[in-house]
């Protein structure tokens, strides 16, 4: 893809980031019940990611200031804690425990408590009071946040383990990034995606292959084109002709599963993480634009149906502790990250081993953004919300709180 295109595409992130005009304030009087219920989670972001995007669409336009993306604008405004059960500082499969079931549990596991006693995520909560349920991610769809939601596991990594459970789950919609080990560890096990249709669920691979086969199928499971690199979708600056977006995953996602009898979705930005994981500050920038831009399809489902649908957005913990300055003085500058993102978008990512990546600090140093680590931080993240029920993610709140939140919007047992 040409340089030129790349500024088509940021050019396109900005204008639909800034279409958005969630300001309206919350309804008064008798609370109305959530009937379709969007949950998104952008991993690793903090307020921090949230403000250095903001501050780019701002010095895109030449000026000093901060232009909002779609959900900053959401009338609620909230603040999560997220320590484990086991540390200050939560990995993603605690969290992601803590976000889809309400409990705490120890680092490295997912959908278990500390003593490995299953744990129930509201996504089954929520099915079995007749809501169907679409789960997605741009991460590998067995990765710690997505398989919070459908599994259990006492240790994370264990990736096939995570896998297998998706096909019994009978939820009706899944999408995005693939199987880390489809096949198993040592590839010696029968494959996940031959359970998937054992199981009844149609395999679509890309968004061509999907309209052709949406009308006939109960289940769906929506991936890349055969051909691509099928267990991750790309970074935004690297997307090419046919690659999936995020967006588009939720778009599917809501027109298979919109009988007008509600819906839940649980939609993750995974790659927002990955990037501050490098210190990479122009894709954090981007996955960030990325995630509001399927926001924004929610937003524009919830302008519909005001009265009944929810949209909640946080994160699971802040990742690489980003800054707006360095060292010393008032100053940073963000006009260099067009250049940046080029760069990105000719050498590519090494996104198998994001963790291993030699970082990329010295772009931000260039611009005087700092970072102070290339892991989590323990710092709170933020919520928002709009829509039926999204009162009560105001203020300060654990993120235990923000499941059980949403089952009680929604009329459902927690």
């Amino acid at each position: 893809m040409k340089n030129v295109n790349l500024k088509l595409i940021a050019l396109t992130l900005v204008a639909v980031s800034l279409i958005c005009s969630c300001t309206e304030t919350p309804q008064a009087g008798q609370p109305q019940k959530a009937k379709y219920v969007f949950y998104f989670i952008g991993d690793g972001m903090g307020f921090s990611h949230i403000a250095l995007t903001e501050a780019y669409l701002a010095t895109r336009e030449g000026k000093i200031g901060s232009n909002p993306v779609c959900f900053s604008q959401f009338p609620v405004m909230g603040m999560a804690t997220t320590y484990s059960n086991s540390n200050y500082i939560t990995c993603s499969s605690a969290a992601g425990t803590a976000l889809s079931t309400g409990y705490k549990t120890n680092n490295g596991m997912l959908g278990v408590t500390p003593d490995t006693s299953d744990l129930t995520s509201i996504s089954y909560k929520i099915h079995e009071a007749g809501y169907p349920v679409g789960i997605m991610t741009t991460v590998t769809i067995d990765h710690a946040t997505p398989g919070a939601f459908y599994a259990r596991s006492a240790n994370r990594n264990d990736y096939y383990e995570i896998a297998v459970q998706l096909p019994k789950t009978n939820f009706e919609f899944f999408g995005g990034g693939g199987f880390v080990s489809p096949t198993g560890k040592e590839k010696d096990q029968p494959s996940v995606y031959g359970m998937l249709e054992e199981d009844g669920y149609t395999v679509a691979y890309g968004m061509e292959d999907y309209a052709s086969k949406k009308a006939s199928a109960e289940k769906m499971v929506l991936f890349q084109e055969k051909g691509k690199e099928d267990n991750i979708l790309p970074y935004a600056i690297e997307r090419k002709e046919n690659d999936l977006s995020l967006k588009q995953v939720v778009e599917a996602a809501i027109e298979f599963l919109d009988k007008g009898n509600g819906f839940f979705v649980m939609a993750e930005g995974g790659k927002i993480d990955w990037a501050a994981h490098s210190n990479d500050i122009a894709n954090t920038i981007f996955e960030t634009l990325d995630m509001s831009d399927a926001i924004e399809v929610a937003y524009r489902f919830y302008e519909k149906h005001p009265d009944e649908t929810l949209i909640v957005v946080t994160a699971d913990h802040e990742t690489g502790g980003v800054a707006l300055g360095r060292n010393k003085g008032y100053v940073f500058d963000l006009s260099g990250v067009d250049s940046i993102a080029a760069l990105r978008q000719s050498a590519g990512t090494n996104v198998q081993n994001y963790m291993d990546q030699k970082t990329l600090d010295a772009d931000s140093e260039k611009a005087m953004i700092g970072w102070t680590t290339i892991s989590h931080t323990g710092g709170a993240v933020p919520v928002f919300a709009v829509g039926a029920g999204s009162e009560a993610f105001a203020g300060r709140m654990d993120n235990t709180d923000i499941p059980k939140k949403i089952c009680a919007a929604m009329g459902v047992a927690y």
